[in-house]
């Protein structure tokens, strides 16, 4: 779970980490819009193979990076299924379901596949942003972006929290396992709603006493944060010549693939 959710990685010490935080955030911004216009599979494919890579080439374990493209893969499993049964008109199999016909298509499988491939892509260069810079920093350059305050501060309280409450729904859940409360399917959809609830009555509660802790520590209505360091002449040159040489290299994809 640590392993899975935190940002241990992204405070070990290479090349990608002591980069400044707001180059990286440009160029995966930039990787992110290529990504989801792309109307071809080879683009996010080289993406998703070059993020995975880079990740495995800073010893992040591959187990890690499966365990956090498995939400994702979900997704695409959704996007894939509705796809290929609800669109396109060249029938490649019927599956029936009960009373229910369902016909596979072609033209569905290919676009289910590209969207897929779109959401792996990015997702892969979320991840990989996220192993080489923590949290603390993409908030920070979030800020010196202009970003509205209010979105960066929930956002800040929301990464905090959010593993306050994985620690308590895990020790409920032990706590109902201990109890037999996951034996047989009445039981454990039970026990999952009694979990729900007591997170949900937690999380109300941890907002309040966050929001008076806040308030006796003198908040008024921002969190303030220290300026950024100046960035270098390199780091200035890669922030804005690597989001033209990736727009560029798109057109041209865009351009030979049309």
């Amino acid at each position: 779970m640590f392993e899975l959710f935190s940002d241990f990685f992204a405070c070990r010490d290479n090349i990608l980490s002591r980069m400044d935080p707001r180059p990286k955030l440009v160029i995966a911004v930039t990787l992110i819009l290529v990504v989801v216009r792309s109307s071809t599979v080879a683009l996010p494919c080289t993406v998703l193979v070059c993020c995975t890579a880079t990740m495995i080439a800073l010893c992040i374990p591959l187990r890690v990076v499966a365990l956090r493209m498995t939400a994702p893969l979900g997704i695409v499993v959704v996007l894939l299924v509705l796809q290929t049964f609800m669109t396109g008109t060249t029938r490649l199999f019927v599956l029936p379901v009960g009373s229910w016909t369902l016909v596979a298509t072609e033209e569905g499988l290919m676009r289910g596949i590209l969207m897929g491939l779109r959401v792996l892509g990015a997702v892969g260069v979320i991840l990989l942003l996220s192993s080489v810079t923590p949290a603390y920093k993409i908030f920070h350059a979030l800020r010196w972006f202009r970003v509205p305050e209010g979105w960066v501060e929930i956002a800040l309280l929301v990464y905090r929290y959010a593993f306050a409450l994985i620690d308590q729904a895990s020790e409920v859940a032990t706590a109902q396992r201990v109890r037999l409360g996951y034996v047989g399917l009445r039981r454990s959809l039970r026990s999952l709603g009694v979990l729900a609830g007591t997170v949900i009555t937690r999380a109300s509660d941890q907002a309040m006493r966050t929001y008076e802790a806040m308030m006796l520590r003198g908040y008024q209505g921002t969190i303030p944060f220290a300026p950024l360091s100046p960035m270098s002449t390199r780091e200035r040159g890669i922030m804005c010549v690597v989001p033209i040489l990736l727009a560029g290299a798109h057109f041209l994809i865009e351009r030979l693939s049309g």
